[in-house]
């Protein structure tokens, strides 16, 4: 045997089939870990697709779905999704929604704001992955929040305050006082505070806990009044009046709209023909329009800018139009009548079948075919006022009893809830003892605000105050 032939076969040739041994070894067993990982993820993909899709997210903010519409809930699946049709899909309790596919997620919308303190359930039947599989069901569960509000106590000892409420007046938090304040309103996000320094009128806005206080810039030295807020996001407006107003001229009563998000000044909103001073106004819900009563009665739906506004015809009075609808209750000469804004068709409102008195105000109940709150004067045929009975009006006109307010009362305001859950009626007792004060909107020192269950009729309680933010315009 050569030398060279006794080196191969000595130690260093041994260890470098040692190591290729091992090489091979490593190989196969990262071959078997590999084809186990591709077998492994292939079953999971297969029991996935036998599966059908599941949910590995849910988005849902129950807050802001008790104070406005257009929430939603949002289910993101294992799979990209067929289009979901809104006959698959289920909410317990009902209420209006649309439905939307994207990819791996569906996401339903609600049209109007959930019941407040109510557990919800949203089932979505049949829901199939793009491609292939069987259906699935989802189901969501999630509770809203009890119901809070804002509401104002003038000549509280420490001046005019705005408060925050729960629905049993037993956390009544104080947020903004201020000496003079005449009205407010509450956005998504802020407060806005009608204020009056000497005779000097200013709009302060700040956030919904009163802080970070700033001041808009109003169009000169005025009067503010009819301040109102758009039903979602943060559009408000009011009318303005110039201080020195007289036979030479001025702005009266005229339209301006702002952000409550920003501190750009307000804009007028400018109607073309016509008296352009404003009698009333609404802000027409999920929209950027504004259904607006002329001094010379004429009745006109305009956009912010206010150039192409509509006619459609004369009116009386602006009653409401309910969120999440495009419908108003206005008076006419006629009678009352309900107005689709989407395309002028109207049609007369349903009358009261045997009403307890004569029917005043028409104030809209969210909801297709909610009917309307009406108040009521029970007058005795010696005229005698004997009391005012506030009441739910169906689309049929049947009338249910809601409250029975005494004749030395009075009913100074019918509000209800973003849901339509609950009427608000504002009440000044005693009103022969009860002066009214000297403020621009000027009301009686006391005042209650009672709470009623529209659906059962039970009264939830009596809060001392006015102005509650669910009610779209000021008392009077």
């Amino acid at each position: 045997m050569s030398t060279d032939t006794r080196r191969r076969s000595g130690p260093d040739s041994r260890r470098a089939r040692a190591r290729r041994r091992q090489g091979r070894g490593f190989l196969l067993a990262f071959g078997a870990v590999l084809l186990a990982l591709v077998l492994v993820g292939g079953v999971g993909g297969v029991v996935a697709v036998a599966q059908g899709p599941r949910v590995t997210d849910v988005q849902v903010d129950p807050d802001a779905a008790v104070s406005a519409s257009g929430s939603r809930v949002i289910l993101t699946t294992t799979q990209s999704l067929e289009k979901i049709d809104a006959a698959q899909v289920e909410v317990e309790p009902a209420t209006p929604f649309t439905v939307d596919t994207s990819g791996r997620s569906v996401g339903i919308r609600f049209t109007l704001p959930l019941r407040d303190d109510s557990d919800y359930r949203v089932t979505v039947r049949d829901v199939k992955g793009l491609g292939a599989g069987p259906g699935s069901t989802l189901v969501e569960t999630f509770r809203t929040p009890p119901l809070q509000a804002f509401l104002m106590q003038r000549g509280t000892p420490e001046g005019d305050t705005i408060f925050r409420t729960d629905l049993e007046g037993k956390a009544g938090l104080p947020v903004f006082t201020d000496p003079h304040i005449e009205d407010f309103r509450a956005t998504a996000n802020h407060l806005v505070i009608s204020t009056r320094d000497d005779d000097r009128a200013r709009v302060i806005v700040t956030d919904l806990d009163g802080e970070n206080r700033r001041e808009l810039a109003l169009p000169g030295p005025g009067f503010v009044s009819n301040l109102q807020s758009a039903d979602r996001g943060e559009r408000i407006g009011f009318t303005f009046s110039d201080a020195n107003l007289g036979a030479a001229g001025g702005r009266e009563s005229r339209l301006f709209t702002a952000s409550a998000a920003t501190d750009d000044a307000p804009v007028e909103v400018g109607l073309n023909g016509g008296d352009v001073r404003i009698a009333d106004w609404r802000f027409v819900p999920d929209t950027d329009s504004m259904l607006v009563l002329t001094f010379d009665s004429r009745l006109l739906l305009t956009d912010a800018l206010g150039g192409n506004a509509a006619p459609l015809g004369s009116a009386v009075a602006i009653d409401g139009i309910a969120r999440g609808s495009s419908v108003a209750i206005v008076e006419r000469l006629e009678g009352v009548r309900e107005i689709d804004l989407t395309d002028g068709s109207e049609q007369a409102l349903a009358a009261p079948v045997d009403p307890p008195g004569s029917p005043g105000r028409a104030t809209p109940v969210p909801g297709a075919g909610a009917g309307t709150v009406r108040s009521f004067a029970d007058i005795g045929e010696d005229g005698a006022y004997r009391s005012t009975i506030v009441g739910h009006v169906d689309t049929d006109g049947a009338v249910r009893q809601l409250l029975d307010v005494p004749g030395t009362d009075t009913v100074l305001q019918t509000c209800v809830s973003p849901s339509g859950r609950y009427a608000a009626v504002l009440v000044a007792p005693k009103a022969v003892d009860n002066p009214f004060d000297r403020y621009q909107l000027p009301l009686p020192g006391k005042l209650l605000t009672h709470l009623v269950d529209i659906d059962t009729g039970e009264q939830l309680v009596a809060l001392q105050g006015f102005d509650l933010s669910w009610c779209q315009v000021p008392p009077g």
